[in-house]
């Protein structure tokens, strides 16, 4: 079983296997809300939100509530609208792996502004752009480079884990 630290890692590099080990870890419901958490702390730090203490517990508290019904949301059109043949899932499944995806997404936050302000713009909806941008090139190239890493025998995809 991995740790928080590398569940976090597996998580921010998009690693499927890391997502299917937290899926099937129901212990780790615990870890993934850790995980809004910590994002939330650094958010609001981030934001100069100025509340002290109470708006660090308040950021939070939001947070978990907004990913308790983005999981909700997510299962019931997942489950009920757009099933695939072997959709099998409940709530706790997506609490789980949302928690996780909480930490790329303010990956994503922190790049923008990094953008921003390394490339002296005036607005924060350029860097948006540029970050967009970047990310779907970047994604592009990824795929691409996983397809000729397959294609010439190396990297196998890897084994789905079971429970």
């Amino acid at each position: 079983m991995a740790t928080l630290a590398e569940r976090m890692v597996g998580a921010a590099r998009l690693d499927a296997g890391t997502y299917e080990e937290v899926e099937a870890d129901t212990g780790a419901t615990g870890q993934a809300a850790l995980v809004v958490v910590i994002s939330s702390v650094c958010l609001a730090i981030g934001a100069r939100l100025g509340a002290g203490l109470f708006g660090l517990v308040l950021m939070s508290v939001f947070r978990l509530i907004g990913w308790y019904v983005w999981a909700l949301v997510t299962f019931l059109v997942g489950t009920r609208m757009l099933p695939g043949s072997k959709t099998e899932a409940d709530v706790g499944q997506l609490l789980r792996t949302l928690g996780n995806l909480v930490v790329g997404i303010w990956m994503l936050v922190a790049m923008v502004i990094a953008v921003r302000q390394a490339l002296d713009y005036d607005n924060t909806a350029r860097a948006v752009g540029v970050v967009v941008i970047g990310f779907v090139i970047y994604l592009a190239l990824a795929a691409l480079a996983g397809i000729v890493i397959t294609g010439l025998g190396g990297a196998p995809a890897p084994a789905p884990v079971t429970p």
